[in-house]
């Protein structure tokens, strides 16, 4: 995952000459995993030899980076369908949200959406280290605040997950409508914007294998801390949780290949870098 992003960021910067709506969401998602896949190693090698994480600021600093990448990586491939969809429907970029300076200004708004979104989040872990004498530094899951926790997860996963993961399905509903009028209309016109809709498709369903599992158990997990949990109940559903927490951040490694699938002149560009450092 850290090589194919980190190729797209200097690829994008040194390489790319003029820019386009789809670039400016593609470097943004690759900017946001490659931020997280320098904070695993540390996370790694904790988990791997349990144990805790002692210093407070790397705690707040890695959680939050953390989720940010979390929700924003399918909020801009959610942009990035859109994108998509008003190439094959603007075939010549007339539209404005096509424009490079309408998507400067949507990604700036998504990571500004996202960073409203974890701000409480980071409260909490401020307040639960706090309360722990700065040296717990504890999950999302088990966290503890003045807050309604599982009030919190509900709305993060509404909103960070459900809502997302509803325009990506949106927006291949729309791509297969505009390819079948499109297919009655002109026979032959539709052989190369198909691809398209397989990769929106393909990134709907990877973001539901995915996320769902890391969602669905999250939330149990905070309800188990209620009474209604047992021992042997609560240690069962922290286990399932465990598990689907790499399951969830594993996109960052999938990611790259939707640079190949979707980036413009992306494979160009590449064959460039590989030149460049050749010579």
């Amino acid at each position: 995952g850290f090589p194919g992003n980190f190729v797209v960021v200097l690829g994008y910067i040194f390489g790319l000459q003029q820019w386009q709506s789809c670039n400016i969401y593609l470097f943004s998602l690759a900017v946001s995993d490659l931020i997280f896949l320098c904070t695993l190693p540390r996370l790694s090698y904790n988990y791997a030899y349990k144990q805790p994480e002692t210093s407070p600021h790397v705690c707040i600093i890695n959680r939050y980076v953390l989720n940010v990448n979390l929700y924003s990586s399918i909020l801009f491939m959610v942009l990035l369908s859109m994108d998509r969809f008003l190439l094959i429907r603007y075939p010549t970029r007339n539209h404005y949200l096509l424009r490079p300076r309408s998507a400067l200004i949507i990604t700036g708004l998504s990571w500004l959406a996202v960073n409203v979104e974890i701000a409480p989040l980071i409260s909490l872990m401020i307040d639960d280290l706090r309360d722990g004498n700065w040296s717990r530094c504890r999950d999302f899951a088990s966290l503890e605040g003045n807050i309604n926790m599982l009030g919190y997860s509900l709305g993060l996963t509404l909103t960070g997950y459900l809502l997302p993961v509803l325009g990506l399905c949106g927006f291949s509903y729309q791509i297969s409508h505009l390819l079948r009028v499109q297919e009655r209309a002109v026979q032959n016109r539709t052989t190369s914007y198909k691809r398209p809709l397989r990769v929106v498709l393909m990134a709907a369903v990877i973001f539901l294998v995915l996320y769902t599992p890391y969602h669905v158990l999250r939330n149990v997990r905070i309800a188990s801390n209620k009474a209604w949990a047992g021992i042997c109940t609560k240690m069962y559903i922290q286990g399932l949780y465990t598990l689907t927490r790499p399951l969830a951040f594993s996109h960052s490694v999938i990611n790259p290949v939707f640079y190949f699938l979707m980036g413009d002149k992306f494979r160009e560009l590449l064959f460039y870098i590989v030149l460049y450092f050749k010579m």
